[in-house]
């Protein structure tokens, strides 16, 4: 008999192993004389609902031409991608409903969106994928969460990411990590080069918050600051002969931005932002991202040469 810590994992993959597809691109390059040829790319997705929408990751189908999804029983549809995201390197693709294969209508099995919050460290997970759309089933790696909230460079912006040990490689870029319930908790990215026995992941619940925005629109409306800040240490606060060695000191801000329009000025000190304390610049974009909508208000506590002020102002979206 299994024991039932492998017999969790067994029942758990196959739950979601109809979910997960090939996503196969096709992109038109040039060469050095100017002729064009084709490029194929190939990654994986999770299906997350009965409509044919494909979640995936978005340097996977980004400048694509053509799309073509293979399904867990080999089955190939065509597909076209609905709304993308480079912020969080997220994107959703609609494969063709109810195509006829071989006099068979194709149907779409979704997969359970978990609960990203219920993460805990050392909880084990596994990484699905469907690198080659060959049959048998996904590929499965197994692992543990080996940290939460992981703060990761990408290149528009700071993401906090799921860092797991389970391998993660680039044909399963866009797969679902999952629980041992069968639950998809983040989706797999392959896009950050570093790091041995390192794998990253994007938390479901980031992903449900954007969800329907790139779904319905076909992009993500984010609110906007319009500063650029660096996080203040002793060092940098002697250097400039600062009054204070914490929080995140404004070195930009955006001509007719929301900040620019509330008075913000560059060399100003942020200490707080609606009560919370600031430590690193990240708090306040990450703040400020799960606000989701445009038009909110906010209030930041402003250290400028050691005169103390409170700044509401209005976010816009970001243009």
């Amino acid at each position: 008999m299994i024991p039932l810590s492998e017999e969790s994992i067994v029942n758990a993959v196959e739950k979601v192993s109809k979910s997960v597809v090939n996503i196969a691109s096709v992109r038109m390059m040039q060469d050095q004389l100017f002729r064009v040829f084709p490029v194929q790319g190939v990654g994986s997705g999770i299906i997350i609902d009965n409509r044919g929408h494909i979640l995936t990751n978005n340097h996977v189908i980004d400048g694509t031409d053509r799309l073509r999804v293979t399904l867990d029983n080999s089955k190939q549809v065509n597909a076209k991608v609905v709304g993308t995201d480079e912020e969080t390197d997220l994107a959703v693709v609609r494969a063709k409903p109810l195509e006829i294969y071989n006099n068979d209508e194709v149907k779409f099995q979704p997969a359970n969106l978990g609960n990203s919050e219920e993460l805990k460290v050392g909880q084990i997970v596994m990484a699905l994928g469907n690198p080659f759309g060959l049959t048998g089933g996904p590929t499965v790696t197994a692992g543990i969460i080996s940290s939460l909230n992981r703060n990761v460079q990408f290149e528009n912006g700071i993401l906090e990411l799921v860092q797991t040990d389970a391998a993660i490689n680039p044909g399963n870029s866009g797969g679902p990590l999952i629980n041992t319930k069968g639950e998809v908790v983040a989706i797999n990215t392959a896009k950050i080069p570093y790091g041995q026995g390192i794998g990253f992941a994007v938390p479901i619940n980031t992903v449900k918050s954007i969800l329907t925005d790139l779904v319905e629109n076909g992009h993500v409306s984010r609110p906007w600051l319009g500063i650029s800040t660096v996080k203040l240490n002793a060092r940098i606060a002697s250097f400039y002969r600062l009054p204070i060695v914490h929080g995140a000191l404004i070195v930009n801000v955006e001509p007719y931005s929301p900040a620019d329009n509330a008075g913000l000025l560059r060399g100003d000190i942020i200490e707080q932002i609606d009560g919370n304390k600031i430590e690193d610049p990240s708090q306040i974009s990450a703040y400020i991202r799960k606000k989701k909508t445009v038009n909110y208000r906010v209030t930041v506590i402003v250290n400028r040469y050691g005169r103390v002020y409170e700044v509401p102002f209005q976010m816009e979206t970001h243009p």
